[in-house]
């Protein structure tokens, strides 16, 4: 059978959104997901109306459930290996051997992030260690802050971070300019020019940092830009327009969330920066809408 439409990381907050406005038009939806969304690592998202403080994981789950009741919805938890244009349509291939076309395809599978290899960081990530003050930054309010430098936006993320506490950016070997120095000290920005050596504090949380002279500086939370790159590589296979963004590689998309492979949507943080649920859902909704009006007229 062929469907209306393939949502691939139809699992996410994007990919939901795409196949469930879909399914509300009616329209016959495969949703492919692994059910590994890229804020699992949180205990609970803010800023999404309606689930402040509600884990992630619990929204995503009530979320697909409430797909599942759409008769024309077809779920598959699997992976996609591979993609082409198919005739009119796309041909999609799972993990698994199995194979797929449908009339449309959304492209929601989200990134990957990779976090810098220092002790005590990794098993911080979304708890104490975090990217987005909006996302994780009232929580920490007042409380001793640090920015870890990654490339010259760590200068902005630090200016901002300082809205919510007292900040340190920590440059762990890299060097400063004048022009960025002097932005800092507008703000009220510490800057700490020795290497990071490790990360202290009890599991999941965050005391001090160890670094590389020997003396420790306190900090509670620590925001990094994590170097991201998109964790599929079916739009390279289709020949999507990929750019670089401020935060790593983005599908290319008008505002319709379209590619500019005739069919082909990209929705959430693979398409968009900065990201947030609330965004990834908006840009699902519109990839769906967008789909489903190509089914009719196009």
């Amino acid at each position: 059978m062929k469907h209306d439409a393939i949502v691939v990381g139809g699992g996410g907050f994007a990919g939901l959104a795409a196949a469930t406005y879909l399914a509300r038009a009616r329209r016959s939806v495969c949703v492919i997901d692994t059910r590994q969304p890229r804020n699992r690592f949180a205990d609970a998202s803010h800023g999404f109306l309606g689930h402040d403080g509600v884990n992630p994981r619990e929204i995503l789950a009530a979320a697909r459930w409430q797909l599942s009741a759409y008769p024309t919805v077809h779920a598959i938890e699997d992976e996609a290996i591979d993609a082409r244009t198919d005739g009119d349509g796309f041909a999609v291939t799972l993990a698994s051997g199995q194979a797929l076309t449908a009339h449309k395809l959304v492209l929601a599978f989200g990134l990957r992030d990779t976090l810098p290899a220092i002790p005590g960081l990794e098993e911080r990530w979304g708890k104490t260690v975090l990217h987005c003050p909006y996302c994780h930054g009232i929580e920490f309010s007042d409380r001793p802050l640090g920015v870890l430098y990654r490339n010259a936006m760590s200068i902005h993320q630090a200016c901002l971070i300082a809205e919510w506490g007292p900040t340190t950016l920590y440059l762990n070997g890299a060097e400063l300019d004048a022009e960025g120095a002097e932005t800092l000290a507008r703000r009220g920005v510490a800057i700490e020019a020795a290497n990071v050596k490790r990360l202290e504090g009890a599991p999941a949380a965050l005391s001090a940092i160890e670094l590389g002279d020997g003396r420790h500086s306190m900090v509670e939370a620590l925001y990094i830009f994590p170097e991201s790159c998109l964790s599929s590589p079916l739009a390279a296979q289709l020949g999507a327009d990929i750019e670089q963004g401020p935060m790593g590689p983005l599908i290319r998309t008008d505002a319709d969330k379209m590619t500019n492979i005739p069919g082909l949507y990209a929705a959430g943080d693979i398409a968009r920066a900065p990201h947030s649920i609330s965004w990834a859902v908006a840009d699902g909704v519109t990839a769906g809408t967008s789909a489903h009006r190509a089914l009719v007229f196009g």
